[in-house]
């Protein structure tokens, strides 16, 4: 009768992204020499079920046959970005009757997924260009809120309107999610007046600031995500950082730099004779959330009532889940 198979030790997860990693453990020589396939069993950490390893002779999730540690684990699990998982392994000798001689399985080791690296954030970029429509003319950036928001600016932020932490809206794998500080503004337009809409779902008071405070020569652009609600029409989230500042740097090896003048969602064209004015123009066909990474004082612009009755508070975007079935924004990495 064939000796036992020692139980795995030591797992050790490495090299992980948002859909891949390498997993290796430790096993006598003996075990190295005779294992013929490994059994490996993931799944996410809030689904744990207790009894997953009850029966242990029952590869539960993947059977590989064994190869040289550590292991690449990719494509068989579909894995989302951020996602806290839970793996365990066996080791297995395949018997000449077709069974397995298995071990006993590891102790369970817990490990995160990354971000969107930028190779995935190109797949979504280029989702996104073929969703923009014509570029309309604006003229003013603007951020709506309730008039307590603007009240404690003025009362205790002495008039600046000061960067947030980006929440988790949007696509799961985005790298500002939770990670880069910003104000959140708007610039679409209404198709038959070139005005902002008078309806906002964010708050009744609207602070509205020249296009050019936070679009010119000396702002970096970025693309961050392309992304829906389960509805129609999607959402781009565009990130504006001032040449050389700390939102810049974080965004220059994690994000797409866009030409100012020449891309499909937000370009500012600069004068071409004296005492013309530059040029703004925003993508018809989506909806474009632009964070700024410095503070912003109320004294640059301008705090006014909104003309709409309606607060459509159901379409804000705070911490909105992305629709996963959507064939428009999701990509092949996960959501």
């Amino acid at each position: 009768m064939d000796a036992a198979l020692s139980t795995p030790c030591n797992i050790q997860i490495c090299e992980v992204t948002c859909d891949s990693f390498r997993i290796m453990w430790d096993m006598t020589p003996e075990d190295t020499a005779r294992a013929t396939h490994f059994f490996i069993d993931l799944s996410r950490k809030e689904s744990r079920d207790p009894n997953r390893f009850k029966h242990r002779d029952v590869p539960t999730k993947l059977v590989a046959k064994a190869v040289p540690l550590p292991m690449a684990v990719r494509g068989h699990w579909f894995l989302s970005p951020r996602t806290e998982y839970c793996v365990a392994v066996q080791t297995a000798v395949r018997q000449p009757d077709g069974d397995y001689l298995v071990s006993e399985w590891s102790q369970v080791v817990e490990f995160c997924t990354g971000d969107y690296a930028v190779e995935h954030l190109q797949q979504l970029l280029d989702k996104a260009k073929g969703s923009t429509g014509r570029l309309l003319k604006f003229s003013v950036f603007y951020r709506n809120q309730h008039p307590e928001y603007f009240d404690y600016v003025r009362s205790h932020c002495g008039g600046l309107m000061r960067p947030a932490l980006k929440d988790n809206s949007g696509s799961h794998g985005s790298p500002i999610n939770g990670k880069l500080h910003g104000v959140f503004f708007s610039c679409n337009t209404e198709f038959d007046t070139g005005l902002p809409p008078k309806d906002s779902p964010y708050g009744p008071l609207r602070f509205q600031i020249p296009a050019g405070h936070l679009l010119n020569p000396n702002i970096s652009l970025y693309f961050a995500d392309f992304y829906c609600m389960y509805t129609a029409y999607h959402y781009v989230v565009l990130v504006l950082a001032p040449v050389g500042s700390e939102g810049d740097t974080f965004c220059r090896t994690r994000l797409h730099m866009l030409d100012l003048a020449s891309n499909p969602f937000l370009t500012y064209t600069a004068p071409q004779l004296p005492g013309e004015e530059p040029q703004f123009c925003h993508a018809s066909d989506v909806i474009l959330e632009v964070l700024f990474t410095e503070p912003v004082h109320l004294d640059q612009g301008s705090v006014q009532q909104i003309s709409g009755h309606h607060q459509l508070m159901s379409l804000t975007t705070a911490n909105a889940k992305k629709d996963p079935s959507c064939k428009v924004c999701n990509i092949s990495v996960g959501r």
